[in-house]
């Protein structure tokens, strides 16, 4: 396994770890400059952050800064009540693929999706199956651009208390049953995001890692689990202050062959985003080399 101990060479930032500082929302071009000056190697930025300060711009803000991306948040939402619906999906997605190769990304992250209108809180229909096939075909046909353009496809699976709204994948399981039907090959096209937050507790997660392997373990996110958790989405801990345990579950990662980033994502609502990014950084810093 490798040392993180000495230096943050392997720390990634994904961007919504301080998006908001101070309670207020921050500009992308300013959390890459936060970044580069304490020597962050990649980061992992989202769609609307990049858009509100213009694609190309991001793109020559961080080549001028020297780094990369360890991924791109997000694509996915694929289910939809009606054709239109499914047909206005597979388009964002494209445009999604289409922002991370500008963007040089390693893969596009998907968030799958679940029950349409679910989110606000008028599920459109209730029917998971449906929606879990939705999910399939809309990750087959947005392969298909994704082999075109050279973008591979990461599937994030999500914990199961978001499977109603957010994503009806709940299971690193799962997630490999459809590279495995979309992807037999292992191209290396189509793999997985796997999010300490969402797996940590699965029964079956070395088994899956192991199954996984170097071509379709594609990311890595890194947070912690708080107890008790106040809030179900925004409440996740920095590394080291919950009951996860990281370094085993490192291992288990880097024994399957990813040596990539470890990214931290963190949403935290009533902790970090009260705070500067400064001072959310360095700490991501220091439990990068402690704990992760």
């Amino acid at each position: 396994m490798r040392d993180f101990s000495q230096n943050h060479d392997w720390l990634s930032i994904n961007t919504a770890t301080i998006r908001k500082q101070l309670g207020a929302e921050v500009p992308l071009d300013r959390i890459i400059d936060q970044c580069a000056a304490r020597g962050v190697r990649a980061i992992s930025p989202w769609r609307d952050q990049v858009a509100a300060v213009g694609l190309d711009r991001i793109a020559k803000q961080l080549k001028a800064q020297g780094i990369g991306l360890s991924g791109y948040c997000r694509g996915g939402f694929f289910p939809a009540p009606d054709a239109a619906g499914l047909k206005a999906a597979l388009d964002d997605n494209r445009r999604a693929i289409d922002e991370a190769k500008t963007l040089d990304a390693p893969c596009l992250v998907l968030v799958v999706g679940a029950l349409p209108g679910a989110l606000d809180g008028n599920a459109l229909y209730k029917d998971i199956g449906r929606a879990r096939g939705e999910v399939r075909d809309g990750i087959s046909a947005s392969l298909d651009y994704a082999r075109e353009v050279g973008m591979p496809l990461a599937i994030e699976p999500l914990h199961p208390m978001q499977a109603a709204d957010r994503a009806c994948v709940n299971t690193m399981e799962h997630a490999l049953d459809l590279c495995d039907e979309l992807d037999p090959a292992r191209s290396g096209m189509l793999g997985v995001a796997l999010d300490i937050y969402h797996v940590w507790w699965d029964p079956k997660l070395q088994q899956q890692i192991a199954r996984a392997g170097k071509e379709r373990l594609l990311a890595y996110h890194v947070c912690d689990w708080l107890t008790p958790t106040r809030d179900l989405l925004s409440d996740r801990g920095m590394m080291g202050d919950g009951v996860v345990e990281l370094k085993k579950i490192r291992g288990w990662v880097e024994a399957a062959g990813f040596q990539g980033f470890s990214e931290v994502e963190i949403f935290s609502v009533l902790d970090w985003w009260k705070r500067s990014g400064e001072e959310t950084l360095d700490t991501c810093i220091q439990r990068h080399r402690e704990a992760v």
